[in-house]
C-alpha cells in the first residue's frame, strides 16, 4: 500500500463493549452525532432508517447486530444452546428483511450463520466466535477498500476530474471507501486530481455525506448538482467518473443509488469512462442480470418535501425507487480488491472469484 491515506479520519461503526457506536449520518453535515445501538431491534431500525447505510457498511451492521443478539440471549442463563441459536437466527433474520437491494447485508448475515451453526458447544465459545467474525468482516472490508483504492488509482489519469455519486466512502463502508478509496488513493500520488460530487438527491448524500467527509480528509472538492453532469462533461471538466454499487450481477448489471445509471448515458454520451469500485461482496453471481434484482421504494416524504416543508401540490401521484440498474455496456470497469474486471464480465468477474 502507499501511504498517505491508509484510512480515513472518518468511522461509520465501532463495536464495543456496551454495544455498537454509530456515526448518525441523518444529522450530518450539521452535527457530528454518535448513537449507541445496543439490540438487534435497534440495529434493524438503525439501518432501515439510514442512520447507518451504504452496502459494505450494511454488511458489517447486520454482523454487528447479530452480535448483539448473542450478548442477549447468552446473558439469558435459562436458555439451552440450541434455544439461544434458534433466537439469533431469528434476529439475523428481522436484520435481512430492513434493506432489500444491498446484497453485501445477505452476504455477512450468511457469514455468521455459517458459524451460528457451526459452534455447538457452549454459548460463551458462540458468542466469541461471532464477535470474532463480525470483526473480521469489517477488518477484511477495510483491507479490501484500500485494495480497491491502489487497483482503482491506475486508471485515474495525472490531474483529472473525477465525478462521482451518492456517497461510496469511509462512511458507506469499514472505513476507507469505495469509489472514494479510489480519490484517497489517486490523491495520496497526485494532488491536482479535482473531484466533483453529485449532490444525490432525494437524500442528498452526495451534498451532506461525501462533501463532508473529503473535506474532513483534506481532499479538495465542488459539489454539483444532479443535472449538472451534462455540463460538466460537456466544459471537458470530467474525465472519469466513479461510483460505488449495492449489487453487481453475473453480467456486470449494476445497482446503485437512483440517478447513477443517467450519469452513465450521460458520460457515454461524451466517451468519458464510467467506472463501478466495490468488493467482491457486492457481487451476486447467483444473479444472472440486473433485471431481477430487487429495487427499494421509500417514502414519499423523501422528494415531496424538504425541511419538513411540502414543495409539490397536495394529491399527486409519486415515484421514489432508491436505486437504479445500470447495464453493464456503460461500465469501463468494475474494480476490486482482486482487480478491475473489464468486459465481458460474465468471464472477467468469474475469474476474480477463483482468482
Amino acid at each position: 500500500m502507499s501511504g498517505k491515506f491508509l484510512s480515513s479520519r472518518v468511522q461509520a461503526l465501532e463495536l464495543t463493549p456496551e454495544g455498537v457506536k454509530l456515526l448518525d449520518q441523518t444529522a450530518l453535515p450539521g452535527k457530528v452525532s454518535y448513537l449507541l445501538i445496543r439490540t438487534a431491534q435497534e440495529m434493524a431500525n438503525a439501518i432501515e432508517t439510514m442512520l447507518v447505510r451504504g452496502a459494505p457498511a450494511i454488511g458489517i451492521a447486520g454482523a454487528y447486530g447479530v452480535v448483539l443478539s448473542a450478548r442477549h440471549y447468552t446473558s439469558r442463563t435459562e436458555l439451552s444452546l440450541d434455544a439461544m441459536r434458534e433466537a439469533i437466527a431469528s434476529d439475523a433474520e428481522m436484520l435481512a428483511q430492513t434493506r432489500p437491494t444491498a446484497v453485501n447485508l445477505f452476504w455477512a448475515l450468511a457469514e455468521m450463520e455459517a458459524v451460528l451453526q457451526r459452534v455447538d458447544t457452549n454459548p460463551a465459545e458462540l458468542l466469541e466466535a461471532l464477535t470474532e467474525k463480525a470483526l473480521q468482516i469489517h477488518r477484511e472490508d477495510i483491507i479490501a477498500c484500500q485494495n480497491i483504492g491502489e487497483h482503482g488509482a491506475t486508471v485515474i489519469p495525472k490531474g483529472a476530474g473525477i465525478l462521482t455519486h451518492c456517497n461510496a466512502g469511509a462512511l458507506a463502508t469499514g472505513g476507507y471507501g469505495t469509489a472514494l478509496g479510489v480519490v484517497r488513493s489517486a490523491f495520496a500520488k497526485d494532488a491536482s486530481i479535482r473531484v466533483f460530487a453529485d449532490e444525490t438527491r432525494p437524500r442528498l448524500q452526495g451534498a451532506r455525506l461525501t462533501t463532508w467527509e473529503l473535506v474532513e480528509d483534506g481532499i479538495p472538492v465542488t459539489l454539483v448538482t444532479d443535472n449538472m453532469s451534462g455540463s460538466l462533461m460537456q466544459a471537458g471538466k470530467v474525465d472519469v467518473v466513479v461510483v460505488g454499487a449495492d449489487r453487481i450481477t453475473a453480467n456486470g448489471d449494476t445497482a446503485n443509488k437512483i440517478g447513477t445509471y443517467n450519469l452513465a448515458l450521460i458520460a457515454h454520451a461524451h466517451g468519458v469512462p464510467f467506472y463501478v469500485a466495490a468488493p467482491l461482496s457486492t457481487i451476486d453471481m447467483a444473479m444472472p442480470s440486473g433485471e431481477r434484482i430487487p429495487i427499494e421504494e421509500r417514502n414519499p416524504e423523501e422528494i415531496s418535501t424538504i425541511n419538513a416543508e411540502l414543495i409539490c401540490a397536495p394529491g399527486v401521484g409519486y415515484y421514489n425507487p432508491a436505486f437504479d440498474v445500470t447495464p453493464a455496456k456503460y461500465i469501463a470497469g468494475i474494480i476490486t480488491e482482486k482487480g478491475i474486471a473489464r468486459p465481458p464480465y460474465a468471464e472477467s468477474l468469474a475469474k476474480l472469484f477463483n482468482h
